[in-house]
């Protein structure tokens, strides 16, 4: 059984996260705008990092389904 004050503090988290990004989003004068990478000499779109984050979740969502599909057993629900 998880600890719920772990548990709160992790929806916390990701909601405070999820604000940042959308008001960030919200906030950039286009998609083309380019910001420094976790590698120095790299730049990167805003809009190249929108689509390897819908990408990252559809995946990790995919993985959550083959799992939960070996929990229950249902396939393609």
């Amino acid at each position: 059984m998880a600890d719920p004050a772990v548990v709160a503090d992790a929806w916390a988290t990701w909601r405070a996260e999820v604000d940042f990004a959308e008001q960030l989003v919200a906030e950039a004068p286009g998609l083309d705008v380019t910001g420094e990478t976790a590698h120095d000499d790299e730049r990167m779109e805003l809009r190249e990092v929108l689509v390897h984050m819908i990408e990252e979740y559809a995946r990790h969502n995919g993985h959550a389904d083959f799992l939960r599909e070996r929990i229950d057993g249902r396939a393609g629900q």
